[in-house]
């Protein structure tokens, strides 16, 4: 059965750039007419029909902030410690192999490994494997090309048994020399990859003349700023300031940092760069997954865990997620229950008989992770994600899943390793100068500040998110 969505009001609530008739009662005209001969009874509180409005307070959970005094961002994560390769052409004579990366050889990230680029050594063990077999051999020699020579262990020919010439996969699990040999020929050396991000400007704005400012309405207003009373201009500023915090968080999910940055805009004669936000930082270097969309299953979340095992295998997860994907993993869950295929699971789910059955999980534990979960208002509100989820399902993101701890990263900055929360925002500051959140107000209202007859209420911050290790993300979409 289909829901219906809610017939639009007799009024506009949403935010417009000037006032409207339509956003108030009216008792001059119509049937509101000031010369009839009875009073009306009005509730003069405004109605908080939607509830609390703001989906501030996700970055705050799961991250940190820190200041920086520059125009970019730039920190390095570790490549992988172990040498491993795929998609690495085979050819044989005899008992004699070669190894030869291609252009179609990689590394288990995906990445091209060149012929000269691997860090396969005279002396190393391997395990070489196919399809059908895999089989231990030793390095004999790598070529000026980067070609390398291998025997088997067993001293069979390279491609009897059930290997065959073709793509293998090459592990080294270690080397051994004979007695009295020399060293160790060649030497390797760490990988790392370096990151950046540039932090973008936000700036918003309220203004009121020093009449309205002045005049008491009917309504009492109310919002989540705190502000309160009968003047009408206060509920317009604290919405402003509320709209900007969230503007703050939804930037740094959604931005993407242009190909071609744009200039010539409304805002002005400079570059407009763009940012890397969470969104594209993990469709570019993340985990996708769109396994819990429509059911979520045991199965389903043991390919996530799997590779969760090939990146990091971080312990303890937070999923924020849409209502769908939330109710599917808490359906997977009850069905785990024998008691629930009864419809009752009063042990089970620590429930008694008198009271309402408990079919909502908070978190679960399978094989070595913990996994937490929580709602995003976000991706559900129709005002926010939730009206572009609904419109556009082949690429709706249904929620992300966040490794809880710290990684350990070089700071070129500082030029030190820190220990940091894998998401944090940073944002331009000095001992002038703070742009982490800024305000102020200028006009002749209050504090006179120019000739202005009016109120202007400024917002701005400059900032970027930094999304560390995004490999340990699971970003569900589609």
């Amino acid at each position: 059965m289909a829901v219906t969505g809610v017939p639009a009001a007799g009024y506009t609530p949403a935010p417009m750039k000037q006032t409207l008739s339509t956003a108030y009662l009216d008792f001059a005209n119509g049937t509101n007419d000031w010369a009839q001969q009875y009073l009306p009874d009005l509730m003069e509180k405004e109605a908080e029909v939607f509830g609390n409005r703001t989906i501030s307070g996700f970055l705050s959970q799961v991250g940190a902030e820190e200041s920086m005094s520059a125009d970019q961002v730039i920190w390095t994560e570790q490549g992988r410690l172990h040498l491993s390769y795929k998609a690495v052409a085979l050819t044989a004579a005899g008992a004699v192999g070669t190894l030869t990366f291609d252009s179609g050889s990689q590394d288990v990230d995906g990445n091209t490994v060149a012929a000269l680029a691997h860090g396969i050594r005279p002396g190393d063990m391997l395990l070489v494997s196919d399809s059908d077999e895999t089989v231990r051999c030793y390095v004999k020699a790598v070529t000026t090309a980067g070609a390398v020579t291998i025997l088997r262990y067993d001293g069979a020919n390279i491609v009897s048994g059930n290997l065959a010439a073709g793509d293998v996969s090459v592990l080294v699990y270690g080397s051994e020399y004979a007695k009295g040999t020399i060293g160790r020929e060649g030497a390797n050396k760490p990988q790392f990859k370096s990151r950046t991000n540039k932090p973008i400007i936000l700036k918003d704005k309220y203004e009121v003349s020093g009449s309205d400012a002045s005049q008491i309405g009917w309504v009492e207003i109310s919002g989540e700023e705190g502000q309160s009373g009968y003047l009408w201009y206060l509920k317009a500023s604290g919405d402003t300031k509320a709209r900007f915090s969230d503007y703050l968080e939804m930037a740094m999910m959604e931005s993407v940092a242009p190909t071609t940055a744009l200039t010539n805009t409304a805002t002005g004669a400079g570059v407009i760069g763009g940012t890397e936000g969470m969104w594209e930082a993990l469709e570019t270097r993340g985990n996708i997954s769109n396994a819990l969309d429509n059911t979520a299953t045991l199965t389903e979340f043991d390919a996530i865990i799997d590779e969760l095992d090939a990146n990091g295998a971080i312990e303890e997860n937070m999923m924020f997620l849409d209502r769908k994907t939330s109710l599917n993993i808490d359906d997977m869950l009850a069905t785990l229950s024998d008691g629930s295929q009864g419809g009752v699971a009063y042990g089970v789910f620590n429930n008694e008989e008198d009271m309402a059955l408990n079919l909502g999980f908070t978190g679960f534990r399978r094989g070595s992770y913990d996994f937490y979960k929580s709602d995003f208002k976000y991706l559900n509100d129709k005002s926010t994600r939730g009206l572009i989820n609904s419109t556009d399902s082949t690429n709706a993101i249904h929620g992300v899943m966040i490794p809880a701890g710290v990684s350990s990263v070089y700071d070129q900055s500082l030029g030190k390793n820190l220990k940091r929360p894998f998401l944090h925002v940073r944002y331009r500051a000095s001992q002038l100068e703070s742009r982490k959140y800024k305000t102020w107000t200028t006009g002749s209202v209050g504090a006179t500040s120019s000739d202005l007859d009016a109120m202007e209420m400024h917002f701005l911050s400059e900032r970027c998110l930094v999304v560390q290790g995004a490999n340990n993300f699971v970003l569900l979409k589609g």
